[in-house]
């Protein structure tokens, strides 16, 4: 039986988590954990982590604000706690929502790039993508612009950040200008024949917009994406959308000054009448690659972790990483041995535990560790996790009332 430990348990005995892989006698690495004082107020939730390439660490979440107002607000790992707060933005007309959640991104220039979502219609899903960017280290920001020229009242989240050329962002979102339907109004959910779409442009300094491209014109409509850069380029995946439904994960590569057509990483045969509300997530370092994802094809929930070495071009087969009980919501990163560390969110009696597990390229797990308790309500979010030098950083939500972002350090030792 596998060991499970809670942030409470680490800090009272200040123990030593190993990640002693199943079959092997000897230990490959240890995580020492503790829990970090969050700076985010009573009443938070959505965070989201990102390690910038000078090894600091930001997080950034949503709180109140105001009367009935919101505000976006970060703060960056300060030795061993977490700087003063700063707000990016505030506003009363925001989609806030569990699943779709704002990110934060800062180039190499010292340029920061972050996205929140704001309502554009009465609809329940007619909100769009706002973007500002800060070249003062986030002491002031510029006014929003939105990456998207269709001007519909529809749909346009799940955005994912990356470094692009010419000092860039590049940024990859959920479409919804051709999923109006009759059935289900402007921005529906669910089966039908209109399509949501999968998008990227690039964002320079001044806010122009550039290297605009439909990446899939059909697409599953409100899972996560991801993306990262590789040695061969970018590397995005999602959870597509066939025409009998198959709602499998695929890949989409920024290869010698173009994009791929999409490819499934593993032919699942998740037959889904509707969106489960669970993206893929994607890892890479030089040219390997991990991605990791949920399934339930045949009822049977799990979660999954597939490895590349040629920066994406073709994955191995997966291997199932969760301990028996899934509810995914699911993020990894990639160790420098080439290894990958997943989390995803367990259910459990009591609710729901965030758990991480580190898995190798052949298939070897290591032991699950619990990460925090949670709940398995949708308040309780997606965990979020960042490596920078032997750190592990996590963020998520403590459902209740009020919510609470929480964060924790785990420090990476032995041989990784």
């Amino acid at each position: 039986m596998l060991k499970k430990y809670s942030i409470g348990m680490l800090l009272s005995f200040l123990a030593i988590l190993a990640f002693d892989a199943q079959g092997q006698s000897q230990s490959e690495g240890s995580l020492t954990m503790r829990e970090v004082a969050s700076p985010a107020a009573p009443g938070s939730g959505e965070p989201n982590l990102y390690a910038a390439a000078d090894g600091r660490v930001f997080l950034s979440w949503i709180e109140p604000a105001g009367e009935k107002g919101h505000a976006l607000r970060f703060a960056v790992r300060n030795g061993d706690n977490w700087s003063e707060p700063r707000t990016i933005a505030e506003g009363a007309n925001w989609f806030v929502n569990w699943a779709d959640f704002p990110s934060l991104i800062v180039l190499p220039d010292g340029m920061m790039v972050a996205h929140w979502l704001a309502k554009s219609g009465t609809g329940t899903y007619a909100y769009d993508v706002n973007i500002s960017r800060s070249t003062d280290g986030g002491r002031s920001w510029s006014k929003p612009m939105v990456p998207h020229r269709d001007g519909t009242q529809t749909e346009h989240g799940f955005v994912s950040f990356i470094e692009w050329k010419g000092g860039r962002a590049g940024a990859v979102w959920l479409d919804g200008r051709n999923f109006a339907s009759k059935e289900h109004g402007a921005g529906g959910h669910g089966a039908s024949s209109a399509e949501m779409t999968l998008r990227f442009a690039a964002i320079d300094s001044k806010g122009q917009l550039s290297d605009e491209a439909v990446l899939d014109g059909r697409v599953c409509e409100c899972c996560q994406t991801s993306a990262a850069i590789t040695s061969d380029g970018a590397i995005v995946v999602y959870r597509d959308r066939s025409e009998k439904e198959v709602r499998d994960i695929s890949v989409i590569r920024y290869h010698k000054g173009r994009w791929t057509e999409p490819k499934t990483i593993h032919a699942d045969g998740w037959e889904i009448n509707g969106c489960p509300v669970n993206g893929p997530s994607v890892a890479a370092d030089g040219r390997k690659v991990a991605v990791a994802w949920f399934t339930a094809q045949g009822d049977k929930p799990r979660v999954n972790v597939a490895f590349s070495d040629d920066a994406g071009a073709n994955f191995g087969q997966p291997v199932q990483v969760d301990d028996g009980n899934p509810m995914g919501r699911v993020q990894v990163i990639m160790l420098t041995d080439g290894s990958a560390l997943v989390v995803w969110l367990e259910r459990t009696a009591k609710g729901g535990e965030i758990r991480a597990r580190r898995v190798k390229a052949d298939g070897m797990r290591d032991q699950s560790i619990t990460v925090g308790n949670t709940s398995a309500a949708r308040a309780a979010g997606f965990p979020r996790m960042v490596r920078a030098g032997n750190e592990v950083v996590f963020a998520w939500t403590e459902s209740g009332k009020p919510s609470k972002v929480r964060t924790a350090v785990g420090k990476l030792s032995g041989r990784e």
